[in-house]
C-alpha cells in the first residue's frame, strides 16, 4: 500500500514520529507519520486497530511468535524512529550508559520475528537483547491496554509518585543519602561485634586469598589470550596442513605451476601483449598487475608464518597450567564461569574487608555514638517526611477521585494507603525512604472494598484510573508517549466527552495516542488515523491511513451512526469536530 502519513497540527510534544510495519500479522506494509499532541485510531470492528497497536506493542519489547508472521511470509519487520527531546533526559541517559548515540536527536528501533520463532531487535545500530529493548523503551513510551503491566500498576513505584506529587523528591533523597551513611556504619559495628574467634578465622581465609590470587599475577584479559594459543597449539598439525595447502595452491608446489600465481604471472604476460596490440586493454592489464602483486605479498605473508610454526609442547603444557590455574581460583572463590576481573575485583573487597576486620581495635565507643547520633537524625527525618506524605496523600485521593467523577466512575473511591513499617527499633521502622509503605488502592463500585490497583478486573476502569493517574501525575512519567487501548469501555455520553477532554488537556505534555470507537472522544484528536479491513479474493490485509478535511467528518459520521453518506449525520460530525477543536 502507499505510504501514509497523518497530519502534524497540534503541539510541540512528540516522541514517536514514524512506525513501519511489514507483514506483521494482518498488515502487509504500513507506513504511518505520528503528529504531535492528541491522535486517535479509529476503524470498524475486527478492521484490526488492536494490530497495529500491537506491533507497537512487539517493537518495545512484547511477546515474540512466529504466529504474529503474515500468512505467506517467512518474517516480519516493525520499526519506529523516536524523536528524543530536552525532556528525554532518562532515555538519552540509557542510551550513553550503552554506548549508543542518537542521530540528530532522533534514535530508530527495529526488530524481527522469523518464521522459526527467533526474534532480534536493534537500537540505532546495536543489536540488544529483549530485556534491554524493554528497559529502554519504557523511558519513550507508557502503553495503557487491558493486558498491559502499567508502570503505574506497580507497588514499589507508589511511593515514588507519591513523593513528586508531594513534592520532597530531594528531600527522600538527603534522607536516603543519611540512611545510607548509617546502613555502612552499622554494618562496621558489626563486624567489630563478630565473635573474636570466628573474626580472625574470616581474616585469616581472606588473606590467605589475598595472597594465593596476589602470587598468580592474574591481569584482565590473560584467560582470553591463553586459551587463543592454546587452541593454535592444540591444532598445530591441522594447521600446518591448512596453511602448507594454502602455500601450494598459491604457489603450485615444487613444479611452480598450476598455482594461482604462477597461473597470474602467464594472464600478466598475455595481457601485456595484448595492450600492445589495442592499448584500450591497458586499465584491465594494470589491475591485473596490482592482483598478482597483492597475491605475491599475501603468498610471502602466509610462507612467513609457515616458517614461523614450531610446535612446543612444553610451552603447551604451560598454557594448560595457566588456564587450569585460573579457572581453580575462580571456582574457589566466585564461580566457574566468572572472569579474571570478576576474580580481580574479589579480591579487592576482600582487601577491604581484611583492612576493616583488622582493625577491630579502633575505639568502637565512638562509633556506638555516631551511630545513635544518625539514628537520631534518620528518625526525625523519617517522621517529617512522613507527615508531608500523609498531608499530600489526602490532596492525593480527592484530585484523582474528582478526575474520575468525570470520567464515569462517581461512585468510584481511591485511596493512597500509607503504613508504617512495622518494628520498635529505628533500624526496623527505617528503610532508605523512610518509614512508610505506601500503596494505591481503589474500589470501582459502591459496597465493593477497597482493593490494590493490579486486582482492578476491567480494562476499561484500569485505562480510566490510568488517565486519572496521568492527568494528576503527568510530570512524574518520563515517558513522552501515552498509549491508550479500550479506554472506552462501558462508556458514552457526556463521559466521553469528558474523557476526551482529559487526553486533550494531557496531551499539552505528552503524545497521547488512543485507540477509540466513540466519535465523541476523536473529535478532540489533533490527528485521526483511520484502520480498515481489505478483503481482495482470498488475501485479507489491513491499511492504515490519515483522515483528514471531509474525509475525517465522514469518519466521524460513521462512528457516530455507521452511515458516512448521510446528510444528518455528516452535518452532526462536522458540527462536533468544529465545537470541540478538531477541524
Amino acid at each position: 500500500m502507499p505510504r501514509s502519513r497523518a497530519s502534524s497540527t497540534g503541539r510541540e510534544v512528540r516522541v514517536l514520529e514514524e512506525l513501519d510495519v511489514k507483514n506483521f500479522a494482518l498488515i502487509d506494509s504500513a507506513h504511518v507519520d505520528f503528529g504531535k499532541g492528541f491522535t486517535v485510531l479509529s476503524g470498524e470492528t475486527g478492521a484490526g486497530k488492536s494490530i497495529l497497536i500491537g506491533s507497537l506493542a512487539f517493537l518495545l519489547g512484547g511477546r515474540a511468535s512466529a504466529e504474529q508472521i503474515r500468512t505467506g511470509s517467512r518474517e516480519a519487520q516493525v520499526s519506529g524512529t523516536f524523536l528524543l527531546g530536552k525532556d528525554s533526559r532518562e532515555a538519552l541517559e540509557w542510551l550513553s550508559a550503552h554506548d549508543i548515540e542518537a542521530e540528530d536527536s532522533r534514535v530508530i528501533i527495529r526488530r524481527t520475528i522469523k518464521e522459526g520463532g527467533k526474534s532480534s531487535a536493534w537500537i540505532g545500530p546495536a543489536p540488544v537483547t529483549r530485556a534491554d529493548l524493554s528497559s529502554f523503551a519504557s523511558t519513550l513510551v507508557d502503553m495503557h491496554g487491558q493486558h498491559e503491566q502499567q508502570s503505574l500498576m506497580k507497588v514499589s513505584e507508589h511511593r515514588r509518585y507519591l513523593d513528586i506529587y508531594a513534592g520532597i523528591v530531594d528531600e527522600v533523597a538527603s534522607f536516603t543519602s543519611v540512611y545510607n551513611v548509617l546502613v555502612g556504619k552499622r554494618r562496621l559495628l558489626s563486624s567489630f561485634n563478630t565473635d573474636e574467634k570466628g573474626r580472625q578465622e574470616r581474616l585469616e581465609m581472606l588473606t590467605f586469598a589475598i595472597g594465593e590470587i596476589d602470587a598468580a599475577k592474574l591481569s584482565d584479559g590473560e584467560e582470553e589470550e591463553l586459551e587463543a594459543e592454546e587452541s593454535r597449539l592444540s591444532s598445530y598439525e591441522k594447521l600446518c596442513s591448512d596453511i602448507g595447502e594454502a602455500v601450494h595452491q598459491l604457489d603450485g608446489g615444487d613444479e611452480g605451476v598450476g598455482g594461482v600465481i604462477p597461473c597470474m604471472r602467464r594472464l600478466n604476460s598475455a595481457f601485456e601483449r595484448a595492450v600492445e596490440s589495442d592499448p584500450e586493454l591497458s586499465p584491465i592489464s594494470e589491475r591485473l598487475q596490482n592482483a598478482f602483486y597483492e597475491l605475491e605479498d599475501i603468498s610471502s605473508e602466509i610462507q612467513k608464518y609457515e616458517h614461523g610454526l614450531v610446535y612446543d609442547p612444553d610451552r603447551l603444557a604451560e598454557v594448560q597450567e595457566r588456564l587450569e590455574l585460573i579457572y581453580k581460583l575462580k571456582k574457589k572463590y566466585v564461580s566457574q564461569n566468572a572472569s579474571v576481573a570478576d576474580l580481580l575485583a574479589w579480591a579487592d573487597n576482600a582487601m577491604d574487608e581484611a583492612a576493616r576486620l583488622g582493625g577491630a581495635g579502633e575505639d568502637k565507643s565512638a562509633l556506638e555514638a555516631e551511630i545513635a547520633e544518625l539514628e537520631k537524625k534518620v528518625y526525625l527525618a523519617a517522621k517529617a517526611i512522613s507527615g508531608k506524605r500523609a498531608e499530600a496523600s489526602a490532596r492525593m485521593s480527592s484530585a484523582i477521585m474528582g478526575v474520575l467523577a468525570k470520567l464515569g466512575m462517581r461512585n468510584a473511591v481511591f485511596k493512597v494507603s500509607m503504613k508504617v513499617k512495622p518494628g520498635d527499633a529505628i533500624e526496623q521502622r527505617c528503610g532508605p525512604y523512610g518509614m512508610d509503605d505506601i500503596e494505591f488502592l481503589i474500589s470501582a463500585n459502591p459496597g465493593s472494598p477497597l482493593l490494590p490497583l493490579e486486582r482492578v478486573a476491567s480494562g476499561g476502569e484500569i485505562s480510566r484510573v490510568m488517565l486519572a493517574m496521568k492527568t494528576i501525575l503527568s510530570a512524574a512519567d518520563t515517558a513522552g508517549t501515552l498509549i491508550f487501548d479500550e479506554i472506552d469501555t462501558g462508556i458514552g455520553g457526556e463521559v466521553a466527552v469528558s474523557l476526551g477532554e482529559h487526553m486533550k488537556k494531557l496531551s499539552v505534555n505528552k503524545q497521547v495516542l488512543c485507540i477509540t470507537h466513540l466519535a465523541s472522544i476523536a473529535v478532540f484528536a489533533d490527528n485521526q488515523i483511520k484502520i480498515a479491513k481489505d478483503v481482495a479474493g482470498d488475501s485479507t490485509s489491513t491499511d492504515v491511513f490519515p483522515v483528514g478535511g471531509q474525509d475525517r467528518v465522514k469518519e466521524i459520521a460513521r462512528m457516530l451512526s455507521g452511515d458516512s453518506d448521510s446528510q444528518q449525520s455528516l452535518e452532526h460530525a462536522a458540527a462536533m469536530l468544529q465545537k470541540f477543536g478538531g477541524m
